[in-house]
């Protein structure tokens, strides 16, 4: 299974039944193909969609109906589109129970930031999109990203360096190497990859983290 496959598989596991979840760009978005069974949510979109399923079979998709990322999805029975003021009034007013966000960078304070990479002094790229109301207005935020960068480094930090999306936001990290629970106090280490000690884990991460007593494998199903 693929790097980020596997993260969002796992990230599928934190949703509830019956919760409205919101999807953000990137690797998020590979969380509709990996809804536990018997695990019934609304997916929502901030382009502009809510109840939505997996990505449809090739042939079978609607160039007129995708997720954040533009990619074809299944809209179920009872589906709708709508505008992005609806979208964003449905974001702004607290009745997301849940958003799984991709990041650039996240640290121990539950931190994220994942909309601006420096491209030149004073520059940044991409742009915040949706992420800002997002961890605003969401109950529960969570963060995945790939444990390190291309170069070997840390993404997972004491404390952010690219400009903040959310400060203190973060209820979970997903990484491919770990899951983190946030706290008041800290992060707390919940599961870890199989190929890994924990000493081996703390070796390639930059934040402290604690080790809860009841630390299992990384999870890809229930």
């Amino acid at each position: 299974m693929e790097t980020k496959d596997a993260i969002a598989r796992r990230a599928a596991l934190e949703l509830a039944n019956g919760e409205v979840v919101n999807l953000g760009f990137g690797m998020p978005t590979a969380v509709a193909n990996h809804i536990p069974e018997g695990v019934n949510v609304i997916l929502q979109s901030e382009n502009g969609c809510l109840m939505f399923g997996p990505t449809p079979a090739l042939g079978e998709q609607d160039g007129d109906v995708a997720n954040a990322g533009g990619q074809p999805i299944t809209l179920l029975p009872g589906a709708s589109i709508f505008d992005l003021a609806t979208s964003f009034g449905i974001i702004r007013g607290g009745h997301v129970d849940t958003t799984i966000l991709g990041a650039l960078e996240v640290d121990q304070e539950g931190c994220i930031a994942n909309w601006a990479m420096p491209v030149a002094p004073g520059k940044y790229s991409p742009g915040m999109g949706g992420a800002m109301d997002l961890v605003g207005g969401a109950r529960k935020v969570v963060a995945v990203l790939q444990h390190a960068d291309k170069k070997g480094r840390s993404k997972v930090l004491k404390k952010c360096t690219l400009p903040i999306t959310g400060k203190g936001v973060l209820k979970t990290i997903i990484t491919d190497k770990a899951v983190f629970e946030v706290t008041p106090t800290g992060l707390v280490l919940k599961e870890i990859a199989p190929e890994l000690t924990v000493d081996e884990l703390k070796a390639i991460t930059d934040a402290d983290f604690a080790v809860s007593q009841d630390l299992c494998e990384y999870r890809l199903h229930s």
